[in-house]
């Protein structure tokens, strides 16, 4: 009997043995396959991972650099060299995680050598690679769905378009800690808080890399790069989308970007009014001015949200319909319009859509700079959020100087729509002032109740009335 146990236990060590030896061989064919996949052979050296002990690869580059081609290939690299492991891609949405990071032309799925998928779980979200390495495909807005989860590397696409810092502070980055992990970001650059932290460091954790559109000129269409060009070439929103830039201020400017960036928002929070508020172009044509369209809303805590940017290039019907329909979309219950250069055309205009639209005209009596001035210091004081990116709004914020003789459109409706908010009596202390110095209607300079005429613009207490900002 015992011998019989012997030559068992001495069978399984053999065959044990065997599936070591067969396991060691599968690994150093991954390792072969591994650098001879279509990105080893095809990307520029750029694209191809740094030397060093890194622990996140950052990729900030343009529209069509290859961000896809570069997170696809080095995961894959990763995962077919490590059998066993466990990795992870994720993007801002699900439907963005498997439309272009897996099944996307330059994704996981056609980036795989032939014969190393065992297995694609479109509804569990797994991938199964031949060598036993997972691949988990992982949505940003939900930041919970990487917790647990054991990771030796991820790739995380469009990062600085994620909604929830937490899918990284409190998800993804405990989740690396097998072996040595490391992480690629591949995004078009803004600079939020996680982008700015990872540029900032200095110990050699973070690798950053740059690039732009034109890097990847023989692979883009010759037309869609001329187009690109002509609408973006030598604009500061073209540094950014095209040239991957991440923008800093400009100096002089009343806006800056950490004004905006700091208090983001993804989620519309309770709403007790909202605008549509217009500053409409003065002619039509395709190098006419932009209508600015903006649709602004005063929250239950008293704070300002911007909710929408629709802003057009279009006809005086053209954009009356595309104000309307803001006004349906977001319930809102006001349309406001500068009136100085259409007068009443403008109110017509609205009327022409809508005949019940509760339209008032604003005639703009204070230089650009006075009337800004004040909603830029409600952002200062963080008293707005952006309820998601409006990146041509926010390029004018940030870039227009007050004393360069210039109209930004769509800063213009902005800042219409959060005065007509009152928002700057947001605390007590606001209203307390505002009741003992209302603004004058000429000028707009506190005025006080028992004053006989404004010391600003001299008008007597007969020309002008005190307005009543805040209802008893």
């Amino acid at each position: 009997m015992t011998t019989i146990l012997q030559q068992r236990l001495a069978e399984l060590k053999r065959l044990e043995a065997l599936e070591l030896k067969a396991r060691a061989v599968k690994a150093e064919q991954a390792k072969a396959e591994a650098v001879h996949t279509r990105y080893r052979s095809s990307a520029r050296p750029q694209q191809l991972p740094p030397e060093g002990n890194w622990r996140i690869w950052l990729i900030l580059s343009g529209r069509g650099w290859g961000k896809t081609f570069t997170g696809a290939g080095w995961l894959l690299e990763k995962a077919l060299s490590e059998p066993g492991i466990e990795c992870a891609v994720v993007a801002p949405t699900f439907t963005d995680v498997r439309r272009t990071c897996v099944e996307g032309p330059s994704g996981l799925i056609k980036s795989l050598p032939a014969g190393t998928l065992e297995q694609y779980n479109r509804s569990n979200g797994q991938i199964t690679l031949t060598n036993g390495s997972k691949i988990h495909m992982v949505s940003a807005d939900e930041p919970d769905r990487a917790r647990g989860l054991n990771l030796s590397y991820a790739w995380l696409d469009e990062f600085a378009a994620w909604r929830y810092e937490e899918t990284w502070t409190a998800g993804l980055a405990p989740a690396l800690r097998i072996g040595n992990p490391q992480t690629i970001i591949t995004t078009t650059p803004r600079p939020t808080k996680l982008i700015r932290e990872f540029m900032g460091r200095t110990d050699g954790s973070v690798v950053v890399t740059r690039g732009s559109t034109f890097d990847n000129a023989d692979n883009l269409s010759p037309a869609a790069l001329a187009e690109l060009r002509s609408r973006y070439d030598g604009t500061r929103l073209g540094r950014q989308e095209l040239y991957g830039e991440v923008l800093t201020d400009t100096p002089g400017a009343l806006w800056t970007l950490g004004m905006i960036e700091d208090h983001r928002l993804q989620v519309v929070p309770e709403l007790v009014r909202v605008v549509v508020a217009i500053d409409p172009a003065v002619t039509s044509g395709e190098h006419s001015d932009e209508t600015g369209i903006l649709v602004v809303g005063k929250g239950a805590d008293g704070r300002g949200y911007v909710l929408s940017d629709r802003s057009c290039r279009d006809t005086p019907s053209g954009w009356a319909h595309r104000a309307v329909q803001a006004f349906h979309d977001f319930n809102a219950d006001r349309i406001v319009a500068e009136k100085n250069q259409g007068g009443d055309m403008v109110e017509m205009t609205i009327r022409s859509v809508l005949p019940t639209a509760p339209f008032k005209g604003i005639t703009a009596k204070q230089g650009k700079r006075l009337r800004a001035e004040p909603v830029a210091a409600l952002y200062e004081q963080g008293r707005i959020s952006h309820v998601g990116a409006f990146d041509e709004l926010e390029d004018q914020m940030t870039t227009w100087l007050p004393d360069s003789g210039l109209s930004p459109d769509r800063l213009d409706a902005l800042v219409h729509g959060l005065t007509e908010l009152g928002l700057a009596g947001g605390t007590s202390a606001d209203r307390f002032f505002l009741e003992l110095a209302p603004p004058c209607s000429v000028c707009g300079m506190p005025v006080a109740r028992d004053a006989s005429s404004c010391p600003s613009c001299g008008a007597h207490n007969n020309d002008y009335d005190l307005v009543q900002v805040y209802p008893r």
